[in-house]
C-alpha cells in the first residue's frame, strides 16, 4: 500500500499537494458552491479550504477515516465558519440544499455512504421540527439562539429538541457519547 497522501504533505512534498488538489479539487469545489453565494466566494472558500488541509494534513489518522472523509470534514468546518463570518444576519433560506449535499461519488461511496445513509434515515424519523433544529445546528452551524430567531421556536424548545433529538439518533445508531467524533461527546 502507498504511502497516503497527508503523511506526504505533513512531510512536506509540494507534489503531495499537487495531488490531492488533483484528486479532491472537484469534489471541494462542489461543495463549496453549493454552500457559498457565488463563484468567486466559492474560490476563495476552496483556498482556504485547501490552506487547512496543508496545515492539518499531521492530525490525520488513517484508523479513524478515509483521507476523503478528513478533507470533507475539514471543508464542512471551513464553510460554517466561512457563512457565520461573512452573514450580517441569520441565515434564512431553506436548508434543501444541505439534504442534497453528498460527499460522496460513486466510485469511492462505499467509504461513507453506509454511515452517512444510516444517519439520514435515522434524522428522518425524527419529528419535522428536530430535525430542523438538528439540521440548522449541525449543518448550519446556527447556535441556538440562532436556530430560535429562524425557527420562531421559543429557545428552550430549541435546546430540548436539539438534546432530544440528539439522544434519540444517538441511540438508533447505537452510539455512546464517547464514541462520536474520536472520543468529543
Amino acid at each position: 500500500m502507498s504511502e497516503s497522501l497527508m503523511t506526504r504533505i505533513a512531510r512536506g512534498e509540494d507534489a503531495a499537494v499537487a495531488e490531492v488538489i488533483d484528486q479532491y479539487g472537484a469534489l471541494v469545489w462542489s461543495i463549496a458552491r453549493r454552500l457559498t453565494r457565488n463563484p468567486s466566494d466559492a474560490e476563495d472558500a476552496v483556498q482556504e479550504i485547501f490552506t487547512d488541509v496543508w496545515r492539518s494534513a499531521h492530525r490525520f489518522d488513517p484508523s479513524a477515516g478515509t483521507e476523503k472523509v478528513f478533507i470533507t470534514t475539514i471543508a464542512r468546518r471551513r464553510l460554517i465558519d466561512r457563512m457565520r463570518r461573512l452573514s450580517n444576519r441569520v441565515p434564512t433560506e431553506s436548508t434543501d440544499v444541505l439534504d442534497e449535499l453528498g460527499f460522496h461519488t460513486p466510485d469511492t461511496a462505499g467509504e461513507i455512504s453506509v454511515e452517512a445513509e444510516r444517519a439520514a434515515r435515522v434524522l428522518a424519523t425524527l419529528r419535522p421540527e428536530q430535525r430542523q433544529v438538528i439540521e440548522l445546528g449541525l449543518l448550519q452551524g446556527l447556535s441556538h439562539s440562532e436556530i430560535a430567531a429562524v425557527t420562531g421556536m421559543p429557545l428552550g424548545t430549541v435546546k430540548t429538541f436539539m438534546r432530544r433529538g440528539l439522544i434519540q439518533v444517538r441511540e438508533m445508531l447505537g452510539v455512546t457519547p464517547g464514541e462520536v467524533a474520536g472520543g468529543e461527546a
